[in-house]
């Protein structure tokens, strides 16, 4: 009997799923605990195996598409199997449904309204990641004219999560390119199209769009016919000194214009000499053979006779600039989140310097053991998770009508990542030894920045510690990781006169900052918190205790 796989919920966020990769095929035998296909979430890319036996008969949804939790993913039955009556009743994917040697009705749900050519295929932004709404064109890794087979990587996108290479699916010709590089556009947009050479790409976009005109930015596979409409419409010309024309794209054009480059004494890398966006990028205007202006300076007049004369006032000249960066989907996101935790949170903020001397020396002697190895970072985690333990008001959330108090211990542990920032989650920190904190710290971090974290990993937190001292700041203050009610930030160990026993004498000074949400964590509750964190970090033998 015929058995119905649906889009996984893989983490308890998530709403939807993008099918990044099929590694069966319709027909395909599968056993029990093969691998079907890898699922986008919003955190990871996982692998998602089948937990039935028989032969794949029927996908649901396409590499690159993206369907909500519970959607039809997949069926897998007896081969030859009647399934029909399993896909009338899903109505969701009618739009992405691919059964291998369909009937023709089939075809003709499966397929858009419009009439497309056969062998030319539209490819559309794809739905990366279930929280992208839009994507970005990072790098065009094809051009128009180019020869693309499946499996090629047409492109690099960013998305709200990371910049991620997008495959062919189709083999052919680059017809067109609908989105320019830097450039952003809604999920499912025209990304580009892909077919046999001589396809009519304007009728195609015509009956897409309904008078839908070719991006400026697309120029014909031929497009030595200069006296032709459509290369008039696909390429911006300029004219150099000599009347010779100037192939470049509207973004180059415009890039040029504002940084004053001569159009003339760009080489350009694209197709038939098109100069494009980098070409623009990585013209160094050293290179250009002109005379500088005289300065203000070389102008002013010689004086032939030691005659007195006003004492002239330098004046500098020069071009006002700004350089304009696309915000990555990341960014955005994080931009986002962060604003929402700190204009519907009201944060206040403690602070407290703690004395290092007794924790340099332990850390000294923890690491003279054989095979051990723990950082400042690692006692701060411990001894926050133990004064958790001590102050659970503190490790609280707030949700209108009522507070949840965490009976457990989660810490989020904020890593910086090329992209922006994660939090990956060490799970009941409070019975973890040093040790094993400091060892999941290390290894979280590298998958952090191998972008190989899974959803798990980074969800449940229920307070979050901030460390920048390694980059020597002193002291600063945080955003709340929300739902958290507080996230702590930890300066750098700072060498000062301190005054002990009545005397001044050099001492090691650490700065901790506690950032609160006033809805939960009352002034007082913050400060017995610190006090004790403090007692446990001056004291680290008080944490093995």
């Amino acid at each position: 009997m015929a058995q119905v796989v649906n889009m996984p919920r893989l983490s308890d966020t998530m709403e939807e799923g993008v099918v990044a990769k099929w590694l069966k095929q319709v027909g395909d035998k599968v056993e029990e605990g093969d691998i079907l296909a890898e699922i986008e979430t919003d955190k990871a890319t996982m692998e998602f195996e089948s937990f039935h036996e028989g032969t794949l008969l029927h996908i649901g949804i396409a590499e690159g598409d993206g369907a909500p939790v519970d959607s039809l993913l997949a069926i897998i039955g007896d081969e030859g199997e009647d399934i029909s009556a399993l896909l009338n009743g899903d109505s969701d994917g009618a739009e992405t449904v691919e059964v291998e040697e369909s009937s023709a009705e089939e075809a003709e749900a499966t397929t858009a309204v419009v009439a497309i050519p056969d062998g030319v295929e539209v490819v559309t932004m794809p739905r990366l990641s279930d929280t992208m709404e839009e994507g970005t064109v990072a790098t065009w890794l094809k051009q128009v004219g180019d020869k693309v087979e499946e499996g090629d990587i047409l492109a690099e996108i960013e998305t709200d999560k990371a910049t991620m290479e997008f495959e062919s699916f189709y083999s052919g010709t680059l017809l067109h390119i609908g989105i320019e590089e830097g450039a952003s556009a809604p999920v499912d947009d025209v990304l580009a199209i892909i077919g046999p050479d001589g396809a009519d790409v304007q009728a195609i976009l015509n009956s897409l769009k309904g008078g839908y005109t070719m991006a400026s930015s697309d120029s014909a596979p031929k497009v030595e016919a200069e006296d032709s409409p459509a290369v008039e419409e696909q390429v911006t010309e300029a004219t150099s000194a000599s009347n010779e024309r100037i192939f470049a794209s509207p973004l180059a054009k415009k890039m040029a214009s504002d940084k004053g480059i001569d159009l003339s004494k760009v080489k350009g890398s694209g197709e038939n000499g098109r100069i494009v966006k980098k070409d623009i990028e990585n013209y160094k205007p050293s290179a250009e053979p002109s005379a500088p202006k005289a300065s203000p300076v070389a102008e002013a007049p010689k004086v032939e006779a030691p005659v007195a004369k006003p004492v002239e006032i330098y004046t500098p000249v020069g071009e006002e600039q700004f350089e304009e960066t696309k915000n990555s989907q990341m960014r955005k996101t994080i931009a986002k989140r962060l604003g929402e935790s700190k204009f519907t949170a009201p944060h206040y903020y403690l602070n407290i310097e703690v004395d290092m001397d007794n924790a340099m020396l332990s850390r000294q002697q923890i690491n003279a053991m054989p095979d051990t190895k723990i950082s400042f970072n690692d006692l701060v985690l411990k001894a926050s998770a133990m004064a958790l333990r001590k102050h659970p008001q503190v490790n609280s959330q707030w949700h209108g009508n009522t507070t949840k108090i965490a009976r457990h211990i989660h810490l989020g542990v904020a890593v910086a990542v090329d992209d922006g920032l994660v939090v990956p989650v060490i799970k009941f920190a409070d019975q973890q030894s040093l040790m094993q904190i400091g060892q999941n710290v290390k290894s979280m971090a590298i998958k952090a920045r191998d972008k190989k974290l899974q959803p798990a990993e980074m969800e449940g937190s229920t307070f979050t510690v901030s460390n920048l001292g390694m980059f020597g700041i002193s002291e600063f203050t945080s955003i709340i990781n929300q739902p958290n009610s507080a996230i702590l930030s930890v300066g750098a160990i700072i060498q000062k006169p301190v005054v002990k026993n009545g005397e001044i004498v050099v001492g090691n000074t650490m700065k901790l900052t506690l950032a609160c949400d006033h809805r939960t964590v009352d002034g007082a509750t913050g400060a017995k918190f610190l006090q004790t964190l403090k007692t446990y970090i001056e004291n680290p033998v008080t944490m093995l205790a």
